[in-house]
């Protein structure tokens, strides 16, 4: 397959122009028919691009000098889309200039201005955030919405699982993808009305190309019982958020417990394999690259403090959605449920994700 340029983002992020170059760097060494459009500050990507001849070839520069601020309100990035780094990275996909784009930058703004350039594919009610998180399996587990949406109905539960479920039957290769509603129990009769209402009508649903298996509670989503996870923004993000502070707990735990004494720096000497694993697993570099899935096209936000490999993994997330065709897929699959109910009301896009 000939695959479309990506638009990088160079400028945003914690570390900006160095670490987003040396990922896209990375990502074309492990796959080295991929193309960049990089968007930023041309004198400092000059600079980092001497450092890796083999981008010259594969990469254009869009010089812009304007930057996104990480704590800047949306609302008020959304006002300088035509002239930020960000803003022209989502521009070259409406444009064609690109096949997607990918940035570390501001989740709420990068949703915002994804959103405005691309809308929201037909029937669908709004997009959601998406991440792969790490499984006591060899499979990772889809996890949506990851702060997109402050609130969400049943309606939106529902098409958030059909986007799901499309999006794991790409990253797993499972035809049928095991999908959960986030609840605070397994129980038929727990949870609120539009979490039931959402379980009733996945379950009435034959057509979709998924297993829906009810619900998940909070402490199991990383136990690979299930491929899919589906949540409204607010509870997807105050979940991740908490998976991602436990598993900083426990390696900072380790380090302090193994530093405590001679006798536990042997030890950690000993059991440095496991240890290692354990990092590697824990790691968020390995995982990175969340989706904004239900846009027509495809955008990837990288974490902030994503280091060159988790930018490399970004980008390759991004190269997987355009190679499967995530916008296509999801489509059949919303073609197959019909109607909904109406459009969706009292859902408020809230971008809580930072």
């Amino acid at each position: 397959m000939n695959l479309p340029r990506i638009a990088v983002d160079a400028m945003g992020g914690d570390e900006g122009v160095r670490v987003m170059i040396e990922g896209a760097a990375l990502a074309r060494r492990r796959h080295d028919r991929f193309k960049f459009l990089l968007v930023g500050d041309e004198a400092r990507i000059k600079a980092a691009l001497e450092n890796h001849p083999g981008m010259s070839g594969a990469s254009e520069i869009l010089h812009c000098e304007d930057v996104v601020g990480g704590e800047e309100k949306p609302s008020k990035a959304l006002r300088r889309a035509k002239t930020t780094s960000m803003g022209l990275a989502v521009d070259a996909v409406k444009q064609g200039l690109a096949g997607a784009a990918v940035s570390a930058g501001n989740t709420g703004a990068l949703m915002a201005m994804s959103k405005l350039a691309l809308r929201t594919m037909p029937g669908l009610d709004r997009p959601a955030l998406a991440a792969l998180l790490p499984t006591l399996t060899d499979d990772d587990v889809v996890m949506l919405d990851l702060g997109a949406n402050s609130e969400g109905n049943s309606r939106n539960l529902v098409q958030f699982a059909i986007m799901g479920a499309a999006y794991s039957r790409i990253v797993s290769g499972r035809e049928r993808p095991r999908v959960r509603l986030l609840n605070i129990g397994t129980e038929e009769t727990k949870g609120t009305e539009d979490i039931q209402d959402a379980a009733n009508r996945l379950r009435a649903e034959t057509g979709l190309a998924m297993d829906f298996e009810g619900f998940v509670e909070a402490d199991k989503i990383n136990r690979g019982e299930c491929d899919v996870v589906v949540c409204d923004g607010f509870s997807g993000n105050i979940a991740l958020k908490a998976i991602e502070g436990a598993a900083r707990f426990v390696t900072d735990l380790l380090k302090q417990a193994f530093a405590s004494s001679i006798r536990s720096k042997v030890g950690f000497l000993v059991s440095r394999p496991a240890t290692e694993l354990l990092r590697h697993h824990l790691d968020p570099n390995n995982h990175n690259g969340a989706v904004f899935l239900g846009l027509n096209g495809v955008v990837v936000k990288s974490h902030g403090s994503a280091n060159a490999k988790g930018v490399a993994n970004a980008v390759e997330v991004a190269a997987r959605l355009l190679e499967d065709d995530i916008t296509n897929r999801i489509a059949h699959d919303l073609a197959q449920i019909g109607d909904l109910g109406g459009r969706a009301s009292g859902a408020t896009a809230g971008l809580a994700a930072k």
